[in-house]
């Protein structure tokens, strides 16, 4: 599924039209991106939760020539799934 499909069945279950539905998705992870991007965890009980963690600089290696190479430190987006949608897709 892509963006395209979900917009289509958003407007399709909720009866409204392709406009509004890529409205109020785009609203949708517009607000949890800057959430994200402020640190702040968003959660969707039952379906999931989205956090941001640090990993932290490291050493690693270059798989064509073997040589050792310095990875830079990042913030890395983690979503765990929530139970209603684990049970769902089990």
């Amino acid at each position: 599924m892509n963006k395209t499909d979900l917009i289509n069945g958003m407007a399709e279950n909720a009866g409204i039209t392709k406009a509004a539905a890529k409205k109020a998705l785009d609203s949708l992870l517009t607000d949890i991106e800057g959430s994200l991007k402020k640190g702040d965890r968003v959660s969707l009980v039952g379906f999931g939760s989205w956090s941001v963690s640090k990993r932290s600089a490291r050493e690693g290696r270059n798989p064509q020539s073997g040589e050792t190479i310095q990875i830079k430190a990042k913030n890395v987006v983690k979503f765990k799934a929530g139970s209603d949608l684990s049970s769902a897709v089990n």
